[in-house]
Parts: C-alpha cells; structure tokens; sequence
C-alpha cells in the first residue's frame, strides 16, 4: 500500500478541496481548491429570486457542491501527477449540521421547480439561525420529560443541529416538508451521491442528529413537540448508522468518468470537517484537545468515560476513535469576528500603510497591539458576534467592546477582540476541566495558527502547552486517513492516525507571568459572560427582536 494514494475531499462554508495523500506516510501529493458559486446566502437568495431573506437565514445551493466536487477530484490528480488506477478510496469531511431536504434518489428539494423560490428548501447551512424558538422548545420539553439524552448535549441544544432545523421547516413550510423524503447532513448527502448508498455516519449522527445509545428521541417526545412530527426518524431519516472509517460502498461509474477514478474504489463514512482534523494532526488520545481554528472555531477532546459537561455541544460514543467518548464544543465565530473589524472598523490609513508594506491588515493591527502591556487597552470584549455556541447555546447574543474611550486606537480594540475570543476558548476548556476531563495537550490546526502573537495568547490564556499540526489542509487530509481505513489499508483509526498525520509538539509554552496577569482579565470577562449571557441582563436579546421587527416593518414599507 506504500504506493498507494487516496482522495480527501473538505466541503468547507465557501469552497470545497481535495488532496491526494500517499498511504504510507500522508505525503500529500496534490490539491485542488475552488469556491462556491453562490456562497452563503444570508441576506439576498441569490440562487433563486433575489428576495430578501430573513434575519438569522443562512442557506446554500447543492449544486455548488457538485459543481466543486467534479472540478477539484480532476484538479488534485493533475496537479498529484499520480495514475489514477493507484487510488484506492475517497474520504470525506463536510460542515457539520448543514441540512438537505431531499426525495428519495437524492434530489434536493430547491432543484424541484415548485419549491425553487421556498427557503426551507434549500440547504441550510451550519450557521443557519433560525430555528432558534424550534430549538428552545425542544429543550423545555427535553427538561419537562427527564429526557436521558439531552445531558449528551450539556443540557442544551443548539438551533445549527438537525432537529430543530427539520421541525422548523415543518412548521413554517409544512408543505416542504410533507414533500420531503429524506432529511440528512449534507456529509451524508455527498457520500449517498457517490455511492448511491445512503448511510449515516455515527460521528455526525451522535453530535448533530440526537443519535444516542443506537436511538432517537422517542415518537411520544416528538408528538409532543408536534403532533405531524411524531415520525420524523421512521420516515424521513431511515437508513444505517455506520461507524467512522467505514465503507459507506463503491464509487458509482457516473462519478467515476466525471472524477477521473476507478469505479468501486471505497468511499469511506463521512465525518464532520472540524472532527477529521484530529486524525490529521495525531491528537485521538485521551486528554488530547484538538482546536480546529478558522471562521469559526471547534474544540474536541476524548476521556474514557462518559461524563455530564455543561454546554458541550456533543458527547458521542467512538467519536474520534473506537472504545472512548469524544466530546465537542466550538465558538460560532473566531476568525469571522477579526474579519469584521477590518473590514467594517478600521480607518483608511490603517489599509494604507498595510499596502505600503507589503503586508495584510491583521499583521499590521497584530503587530502593533503585540508590545502592549496585558490590560493597557483598558478593554474587555464578548466574542459573540455570531451568537454563542458554548457553553450558553444561545444564537440571541451579540458581541460587544466595553471600556472604549476617545483615545481607543483600533489595534486596542483589535487585541481585545483577539483576547475575547480566547477567553471563550478558555470557558470551554474550563467547562471540560471542571467535569473531570483532562486537557494535557492543545494541538492547533487551522489558518490562524500564521498568527503566533495569537497562538501564544492561547497558550498563555488557556493555561495549555500548545502542538501545531503539520498539514496545510488538515480537513482533506484527516478525511483521507479515514478513507485509507475504508479502504483497507490499516485496520482502525489510531494506526492510520499514526501513519498519515503530523504535528509540531509543544512550539508553545505558558509564559506564567502573563498567565497571572491575564487571569485578572478573564476574570472580567466571566463576569460580563454572565451577566448578558445567563439572565442578569436580556437586553441582547431585546435588540435583536428589536432589529427583527424593524426589518420586517421596512420590507413592509417596500412592498407597498
């Protein structure tokens, strides 16, 4: 098998890539990248009639999915320079709780004609908001009924999970939904297109379709939450759940032409695109935390038993690897919250000099908030521009910079955006930690990881060594490790782990001193996250209502 190569295939938010790794030793050999036509459709439907979607709205076009696919397979085998005959399989990673109504061959409902300009028919993407009400009720009653299954999800559950998405579409467009034969992942949707097989792959099912201990919530708990829900699983989610590194079947012919490979090859269960980079990055032992970081940010860690964590987003049972529990929480925004200042805060001179010197914004606004002192800003700041996802759940929050005066410079505002979003990485490893989950060692992955003032804050922050894997795709390379599984070419997860990925271990150390300092600062922040995110203070909430009824009175306004 040394000769050997798969295909990785990463469905990221905007693009989808594939690597073609050797199976002996991850070498990756080639890549290909390319990004979707209509992207996120948040504010304007774009794929279909122009109209103005509403607030919370994040939904994509399937078709991208397919258009990169067939672009990027082609793509990464050219520039591999590989035969083709030398693959043997095909992983997958996709975003998770990314969610497709379709009919019993695969056909998404939007590609139907009398659902084209309906927005519950299309894809609705991780970071669809809007079953947010569908997701508070399910809780209430999960709470009322004792309901076992809820403590997997810390007590909480998020409206990016399948569930409330489904129940949402169901009550705002019940005729989508009676339509409806099938309601998957989208990291199932691609698998069942390249097989004709439709499986769902227990590491997604577990943490993003209420899939515990080989069951789904019951039909008396469904009936509860609608009487037309009761059935949901038996008839629109009816297939085998198929442990990670499983064969899911062969490569149809139709998609062998398109894709340049050998039909049959395996096409491996897919997995969710944060969870493949801990195989990538060699971090599936316990007390191993893996951060995936980039427009958002995942955390996964595995422990030998199974414990109750407040917030944690998922707790799945051979998550990462057979014969321990993996556990996930993540941030709805990391890198998206930096992106927002630059673009949207940053004075034109800032933009100026960066172009003068050859070098981006974010270096330039790292480079001159490095040398503070920690606190000299005066700022401390809450990272939920896109809502919060752990430990409170909770998509009506907002973000906010307390402590601005008329001499606040944008690299102060900047650092104090860098450090929020830490201190929300360290809530959750504090929230781990305090459940009796050990946290040894962080392993890094991701875009970010360019940025070492912030990889040192991390480490500094989080009271955490930090490793950084050596892989600049780690999505498509942890997803080709599971495809060489499927393929049969190691037995399990852990030895292809070892074989194929890579990490630099303990580049950063915690630097003490600044840990003692920042433990001041932190301080402020649990306090804020608190009191806006745990009752003392609705007033997030109350704005975004506000804003929700302002936009629904000016579309309104426009329509008459």
């Amino acid at each position: 098998m040394a000769d050997k190569f798969v295909v990785g295939l990463d469905f990221g938010t905007l693009s989808g890539r594939a690597v073609i790794v050797r199976v002996g030793d991850g070498t990756e050999m080639g890549t290909a990248v390319h990004e979707y036509a209509h992207g996120v459709m948040d504010r304007v439907f774009s794929a279909a009639d122009g109209q103005k979607l509403p607030p919370d709205f994040a939904l994509q076009d399937p078709s991208d999915y397919i258009e990169a696919l067939t672009t990027i397979v082609p793509g990464a085998i050219a520039d591999a320079g590989v035969d083709a005959d030398d693959i043997i399989g095909i992983g997958v990673d996709f975003t998770s709780s990314t969610v497709i109504a379709a009919k019993s061959d695969g056909t998404p409902m939007c590609q139907l004609p009398e659902f084209a300009n309906n927005p519950h028919a299309w894809v609705k993407l991780w970071k669809h908001h809007g079953a947010q009400d569908q997701a508070d009720r399910i809780v209430k009653l999960a709470q009322v009924r004792r309901e076992p299954w809820l403590a997997r999800y810390g007590g909480i559950l998020s409206p990016e999970m399948l569930l409330p998405k489904v129940l949402e579409t169901l009550e705002r467009a019940p005729e989508v939904y009676q339509a409806t034969d099938v309601f998957c992942d989208a990291v199932d949707w691609i698998t069942w297109q390249l097989t004709e097989v439709l499986t769902f792959a227990q590491g997604d099912s577990g943490y993003k379709r209420t899939y515990q201990d080989g069951k789904y919530p019951s039909k008396e708990f469904l009936a509860n939450l609608n009487p037309h829900f009761a059935d949901v699983f038996e008839t629109r989610m009816n297939a085998p759940v198929v442990p990670l590194g499983a064969r899911v079947g062969g490569l149809t012919s139709k998609f062998a032409e398109q894709l340049g490979l050998p039909a049959g090859i395996a096409v491996a269960s897919g997995n969710i695109d944060a969870h493949v980079t801990a195989a990538a990055v060699q971090a599936v032992e316990n007390g191993q935390m893996t951060a995936i970081m980039g427009t958002s940010a995942c955390y996964i860690v595995s422990d030998s038993q199974c414990r109750e964590v407040p917030g944690v987003f998922g707790i799945v049972d051979g998550g990462i690897i057979e014969g321990s529990w993996a556990y996930e929480a993540g941030q709805t925004a990391f890198g998206d919250i930096f992106a927002w200042f630059v673009e949207d805060c940053v004075p034109a001179s800032y933009t100026e000099e960066a172009q003068r010197r050859g070098i981006t914004i974010h270096d330039l606004l790292t480079e001159k908030c490095a040398d503070q002192e920690v606190g000299e800003h005066g700022l401390i700041a809450l990272d939920w521009h896109n809502g919060n996802r752990s430990v409170l759940a909770d998509s009506k929050l907002s973000g906010t910079i307390l402590g601005q005066t008329l001499t606040t410079t944008p690299e102060d505002q900047y650092r104090a955006l860098l450090e929020a979003a830490v201190f929300g990485a360290r809530t959750i490893i504090e929230s781990f930690r305090n459940a009796g989950i050990e946290i040894n060692e962080m392993v890094v992955a991701g875009g970010l990881t360019k940025n070492h003032f912030l990889m040192q804050l991390m480490s500094d922050i989080c009271r955490v060594p930090l490793s950084v894997g050596a892989t600049e795709q780690p999505g498509s390379r942890g997803s080709a490790v599971f495809g060489a599984v499927a393929a049969g070419a190691y037995p399990d997860v852990r030895a292809a782990s070892q074989a194929m990925g890579g990490k630099l271990e303990g580049v950063y150390q915690v630097d003490e001193e600044r840990a003692v300092q920042y433990d001041a600062l932190y301080a402020e922040y649990a306090r804020l996250h608190d009191y806006f995110g745990r009752g003392g203070n609705q007033v997030m909430r109350r704005l975004k209502e506000i804003r929700r009824q302002a936009r629904l009175r000016a579309r309104e306004v426009k329509r008459g």
